[in-house]
């Protein structure tokens, strides 16, 4: 009898350890995150902050691809497959619209709480059928960036015009060159075929009046004059005042020439600046940001970038990964990606914040460029706004790599338009 007792006491024992354990076994969340500057180690840090205030949860942070399109096909892999395995997404701007099926409703996880401290127009982005698809982590806009000693000793001003930026940047680059560095360009920006390319030929067809590749009132507009003539102009860019690789240029390329020391004029995203004053750059205190250059239509323009936070519809712990999801993207999180990365906010009140322009004081100067940028036509087109974009881009690096003339490509690529999307013609 002894011996049995001490059996079934072991026995309840061991359940009991074993239960102890099962309990304390932390709850496992995964963020799929971008790598481009100082995205992934940043959010890593904010990880750790959440996990040191909830100790029963252990984040993994995701390294994935820079390319848009190669991280979205990675998610496209999850999502066919029902996958737990990525528990929070990192999405564009651009997304919400194409990928709301795959999401939970963080309305219903505490997002109407919050919802309204947030930019009101990226909200309404990021809702679908009323349900809020995604909360808004940083947004962004096409920057011109500028060494401010170079035209300084040329005796040269920021340019308003595509005209004057590249007489400007034709007389640094020789005057650079004569001096021995003849690794020194103009201009360098995003020519490679990808979504960046997407948002800075929006950026040239809409400062010359040459629309927004389909209209909000859901018309094709892309195939027009003023279209043609910038994007002849752009492609005269290419191994005259910017290097013949910028055809094959991301982001980082870009910002890796220009930090360097290498170009006079960069077209990039807001979260270059801190890098370019980091204490590796080569440029530190030597630059500064300004809206983009105009054409015909006498205004620069901006594309509307930025990233969200999406949770998956197929998480085993939703609760947990939106509330990590609207930690990442709280009033202090943004402020500490702003002031150390220069990631834009997109909670109103952190224009406002000393701190913050402290840091980058651009977001207070260039305020109205970020809250007028102009937006892809992604809504209009959902859910089919990647094969848009990709037929826009595609046509784009056809002209730029001297492919296909700039009348040709256009007229060819609206009849793939209408083809993919049954809209009519402008």
């Amino acid at each position: 009898m002894r011996t049995r007792t001490a059996i079934v006491s072991l026995l309840i024992g061991l359940l009991l350890v074993s239960g102890f354990a099962l309990a304390a076994e932390p709850v496992h969340i995964t963020v799929a995150t971008g790598a481009v500057g100082q995205e992934l180690e940043i959010s890593r840090e904010a990880a750790a902050r959440y996990m040191e205030l909830n100790p029963d949860v252990k984040i993994t942070v995701l390294d994935t691809p820079d390319m848009v399109q190669d991280r979205l096909g990675l998610y496209l892999q999850f999502f066919e497959a029902q996958s737990p395995e990525v528990d929070v997404y990192q999405i564009d701007v651009i997304w919400p619209g194409d990928l709301a099926e795959h999401f939970l409703d963080l309305y219903e996880y505490g997002g109407k709480e919050v919802a309204e401290l947030h930019f009101p127009e990226i909200v309404d982005n990021n809702t679908v059928d009323g349900k809020l698809v995604a909360i808004p982590w940083f947004t962004d806009a096409g920057l011109l960036y500028y060494r401010t000693d170079l035209l300084k000793e040329y005796g040269l001003e920021p340019p308003t015009t595509w005209d004057e930026l590249e007489a400007a940047a034709a007389n640094v680059q020789a005057g650079e060159r004569a001096k021995g560095n003849q690794d020194f360009w103009g201009y360098v920006w995003q020519g490679n075929a990808y979504e960046g390319l997407t948002c800075d030929a929006l950026e040239w067809l809409a400062s010359n009046d040459g629309g927004s590749i389909i209209e909000f009132d859901g018309t094709i507009s892309v195939n027009n004059p003023r279209a043609v003539e910038i994007l002849e102009q752009a492609a005269g860019w290419v191994g005259t005042i910017s290097p013949p690789g910028v055809i094959g240029f991301a982001e980082e390329d870009a910002r890796t020439m220009f930090q360097a020391g290498n170009a006079l004029f960069m077209r990039n995203w807001p979260y270059c600046y801190s890098l370019g004053n980091g204490p590796d750059s080569a440029i530190a205190g030597k630059f500064d940001v300004s809206p983009l250059p105009a054409g015909a239509s006498g205004a620069g323009a901006a594309t509307l970038g930025g990233w969200q936070l999406s949770v998956s519809k197929y998480s085993k712990h939703p609760e947990v990964a939106a509330d990590v999801a609207l930690f990442l993207a709280s009033y202090e999180e943004q402020k500490i990606r702003a002031i150390q990365a220069s990631m834009n906010p997109t909670i109103m009140s952190l224009y406002q914040d000393s701190d913050v322009l402290e840091a980058s004081p651009f977001m207070g100067s260039l305020y109205d460029v970020f809250v007028n940028a102009v937006a892809r036509p992604s809504t209009i087109s959902a859910p089919r706004y990647n094969e848009v974009s990709t037929l826009f881009f595609n046509a784009v690096h056809s002209v730029l790599t001297g492919k296909s003339a700039a009348s040709d490509a256009l007229e060819e690529l609206e009849l793939d338009l209408q083809d993919l999307t049954g809209l009519p013609v402008k």
